[in-house]
This record gives C-alpha cells, structure tokens and sequence, in this order.
C-alpha cells in the first residue's frame, strides 16, 4: 500500500538514501530540503527509480522558525493527510551558530526545527501513522538555557550531544502524552464515534558514523555504509516490528530497543524541557507575527 513520508533533509546522506529506497518500493514521498537547484537534481533521480513513485519537493530553512511554519502550512495545504514523518536533518559543524531568531542554529535544526514541524502536522496523522526521529548514540544532559539563547562559545560536539538527547526528550513525552489522550478516548467510547488518535513517535540511532556529509564534517572520516541508516529508517517507517515502538528508543549499534540516556527516563525532566520548547516557541513566533 503506498504511503505518503515526508523526509526533512533528503538532498544527501542517509536523507537520500531513505528517499531512494521508498520510491523503488513506490511509495508518495515528499522531498524537502533547503537549496532548490539541489532539490530538483533530486526529484529528477528520484524520479527514475520507479513509475508508481510519486516525488514532491518542498523548500525550506529548518534554522529559521518562521520557514518551518510556513513550510507545515504549505504541506497541510497540499495533504489531507500524512503517513510518516522522517524528521531527519541535521547538523553539527556550522559556519553561523547564530540564528536570525537570536537562537543557536545546532539546536534549532537539530531539536526545535523538527519538534515545531510535528506539532503543525499532527492534524494529518491518524494513529497507525509514525513519526521517525534521528536521534543519535551520542547524548549529553540538556542546558536548557543553551536550548533557548545563542551559544558562540559552545563546542560543536557537546552541542549536538545535547540536541540529540532533546529530540529524544520530546519524542517520548509526546509519544506518552499521545498514549494518554488515546486511552482517556478509548475509556469514554470515543473511538467508535470516529475520534482520531495520534501517530507513534519513534526516536532511532540510525547507526554511528555513516558516511554522511555531517559525519565527514564533524570527523573527519568517510564513514560506513549509509544503506545501514536508511535501512533502519525505513524498517521503523513502515514495517511490523516498530508497531508498538512508539515511545522507544532503538540502538542500531545493537540492533535493539534500548534504554537512552537516562535524563530521557525521566518524565519529569522530559515534561520540563517539552514546556520550554513550547513557551519558547510561543515567543519567537508570536514576535515574528
């Protein structure tokens, strides 16, 4: 059955190599990235891949809040609905940490970005829908004053850590907070009144050191086969093994479903930083309206 996916970042990388393997399986796949010329280059490969496949491409700046609205509104004009999300880019060395909403650029692409993008979306998903986050085996504990203001001095690689454990963060207290709101409609019959309950939430570590431009960037090394990543991304999608994952953590270094570091366990730290991402969210797109 075709399913439309959303890939944010699917011009290179493991992005495009996801986008590669859903349209040979025929799928509706939306392209997004952020350079036109790199988009179209793109949907025009893409294209010859399969003759059920039907590629869309979106143009979009994840390191500036407003560009991520607009992109959300752009796709619910477009789309009734939506299958998955793949909230996949990403970035760890920059040339401008700051953004032009007075925010640190790594956080932005990395947490805020993909967290802003699946609230506008949610509308779209039913409940067999998934949301894939990439998260990553390296994760540090969250300053959440970094998350909210510009942070010049900060290292590229204690910076990602932390935005990799947010995006974490959030992927599981929305997941919980889904599961909550689809039991208390279950308990008052609800969903036989045709109610509609969320997607699961899905956090994965595509696998360490792929051979991505931003693995390249950050260390200096060709990296392992990006097939790895798109594999995984692909099976948490879209097949039978990931049907109860939501809210779970999957290791692709092990191949299984893991424990993350031990700040995402915590709901209360997990109910603090999601109240953060939303009052900060509030702020900066209230003010740019």
């Amino acid at each position: 059955m075709q399913k439309i996916i959303l890939i944010t970042g699917a011009t290179d990388g493991i992005g495009l190599e996801t986008a590669k393997a859903l349209t040979q399986q025929g799928h509706h796949v939306l392209i997004h990235g952020r350079n036109s010329a790199k988009v179209n280059k793109v949907v025009t490969a893409l294209s010859r891949l399969s003759k059920n496949a039907i590629i869309e491409s979106y143009i979009a700046d994840l390191s500036t809040l407003s560009e991520v609205e607009a992109l959300a509104t752009q796709i619910k004009s477009d789309h009734k609905r939506l299958d998955i999300l793949i909230n996949n880019a990403g970035v760890y060395k920059v040339s401008e940490i700051t953004t032009p909403d007075n925010l640190d650029v790594r956080f932005v692409v990395n947490t805020i970005a993909p967290y802003l993008l699946t609230q506008k979306l949610l509308p779209l998903f039913d409940a067999t829908g998934r949301i894939v986050n990439l998260s990553s085996a390296a994760q540090a504990s969250v300053d959440l004053d970094a998350l909210t203001s510009p942070n010049a001095g900060e290292l590229d690689g204690p910076v990602y850590a932390q935005s990799k454990l947010a995006l974490t963060m959030w992927s599981i207290e929305l997941a919980n907070s889904l599961s909550t709101s689809q039991r208390s409609s279950q308990a008052n019959n609800q969903t036989s009144s045709g109610s509609k309950n969320g997607p699961a939430v899905i956090p994965v570590n595509p696998a360490s050191f792929l051979g991505s431009k931003l693995v390249k960037d950050a260390y200096g090394v060709d990296g392992n086969d990006l097939a790895i990543g798109a594999d995984i991304l692909c099976r948490a999608a879209l097949s039978e093994e990931f049907a109860n994952a939501s809210g779970k953590y999957f290791d692709n270094d092990s191949g299984l479903f893991k424990d993350p570091h031990a700040d995402a366990l915590d709901n209360t730290k997990n109910h603090k930083l999601v109240t953060v991402l939303d009052q900060l969210l509030e702020e900066k797109l209230c003010v740019a309206h």
